[in-house]
């Protein structure tokens, strides 16, 4: 991972281990083109060393991250304790003409393409775009030792 300030409470290894084994959307933050902000929750994947996502090639986010590749982002649980990583990067658009990256993210959240969404993602008339997102900076943080007794309480 070409990551120029790498800071938090895991490593380099442990932050790639949390992405490869976390299965809740990235949000993914973008400036649009009034200058107004704009967050989005997508799915992903980590590959070789970046965040790759797949959107329909229409979609609005694809025009804001033409006129600014620019963005930030988080992945972190939604349950106790809390955990993550969050940073920022730069977005790069390309057709996901074969759906490979489409099919990976799929398999990652729903276990198969065998669902009427994957059938209506899948779609021949849908053009999909991949965004990979090379992180410049991460930060990750845990909270588990801290919050130790309040996930005991919440099980």
């Amino acid at each position: 991972m070409p990551v120029s300030d790498f800071r938090g409470a895991w490593s380099e290894p442990e932050v790639e281990t949390f992405f490869q084994e976390t299965t809740v959307p990235i949000r993914l933050a973008t400036q649009r083109p009034d200058g107004s902000l704009w967050i989005v929750a997508l799915w992903y994947r980590y590959h070789e060393g970046t965040l790759e996502c797949a959107t329909g090639a229409n979609a609005a986010l694809v025009r804001f991250l033409r006129d600014d590749p620019a963005v930030a982002f988080e992945v972190s649980t939604n349950n106790v304790p809390y955990r993550g990583v969050r940073g920022n990067g730069t977005a790069s658009l390309a057709p996901d003409t074969d759906k490979t990256v489409l099919r990976a993210l799929l398999e990652r959240y729903l276990g198969g393409t065998d669902s009427a969404l994957a059938a209506w993602l899948l779609d021949d008339d849908r053009e999909e775009l991949r965004i990979r997102i090379d992180p410049h900076e991460i930060y990750s943080w845990d909270y588990s030792e801290r919050m130790a007794d309040s996930s005991e309480d919440m099980a």
